[in-house]
């Protein structure tokens, strides 16, 4: 160009710097932050310290030490481990079955309009619905025996899912159905191979936000005549009057549920690794 030559000369990387950013990414990744315990440890001091100065009324509130004493309790007698069963089980079948219930109608309405158009409105009122209200209904109908509680799990868990499912297929890439139109994507091919895998993040976002409601709504059915169950303890501490068997039970849904939502997450970040977003 104008008689002036340019001469571009090849970058030599060391080989052992090769790949380095992407491994330091994965380690940081799988390295467990402690900067998160700072809030929770500092909290349970300064109860642990208004406890022994007296501040805390011990009719009303316990300190971690008895907390802690209580659960010790519990796990010496084994009677931590039924109610830990009986209320894993009942989370687990209600997630399993809200969720499939919730891919199956969202997939369906993500990619079929008239099917969107017909059952989109009706989901979306009984969506507004509190948990409780289903409570005397599901009695009513169910009894108070382990179907009724499922199901009310069942109803936490669908409607997060179905909403992040819907939302995911309908917002995926014009640009991106284009092409596969062009490549004789029709049907099934096309929601298989490119809607589906394409609104996989938001349906996980989905996922966690279903089982983050499971483990709610379980508090309400537990409370329909269940005998066994962190519910159970939870009530039983209110109506005999152990504050520390109350807030154990509610030390133990708080761990449960980041444990799992733990394991969903360490699940999603596998499944969507050829994602190339941001990570401050």
């Amino acid at each position: 160009m104008n008689g002036l030559a340019f001469s571009v000369e090849p970058i030599d990387l060391p080989r052992s710097e090769i790949g380095t950013v992407p491994k330091q990414r994965q380690l940081r990744r799988r390295r467990m932050s402690p900067v998160g315990l700072i809030v929770p440890l500092a909290a349970l001091i300064l109860w642990e310290i208004a406890a022994r100065l007296g501040w805390l009324d011990r009719t009303i509130a316990s300190s971690p030490i008895a907390i802690l004493g209580e659960i010790g309790t519990l796990l010496a007698t084994g009677q931590i481990w039924v109610h830990l069963s009986a209320t894993f089980v009942r989370v687990f079948s209600g997630f399993a079955l809200g969720s499939l219930m919730a891919l199956t109608l969202g997939v369906i309405s993500g990619i079929i309009p008239i099917i969107y158009r017909l059952l989109n409105p009706t989901i979306q009122a009984i969506r507004s619905v509190p948990s409780y209200a289903w409570v005397p209904l599901f009695i009513l109908w169910f009894g108070i025996f382990e179907t009724s509680k499922i199901l009310l799990i069942g109803v936490g868990a669908f409607f997060p899912l179905y909403l992040a499912t819907v939302t995911g297929i309908r917002n995926v890439d014009r640009k991106l159905v284009e092409v596969a139109w062009v490549n004789d994507f029709r049907g099934w091919s096309l929601a298989s191979c490119v809607l589906l895998p394409a609104s996989l993040p938001a349906i996980f976002v989905g996922l966690r936000q279903g089982l983050g409601l499971a483990w709610m709504f379980v508090v309400a059915a537990e409370f329909m005549g269940a005998t066994h169950g962190l519910g159970f303890l939870l009530i039983d501490g209110q109506t005999t009057g152990r504050p520390s068997t109350l807030i154990a039970s509610i030390i133990l849904f708080a761990f449960c549920g980041k444990i799992t939502d733990g394991c969903l997450a360490w699940t999603s970040e596998r499944a969507l690794r050829w994602q190339d977003s941001y990570r401050p």
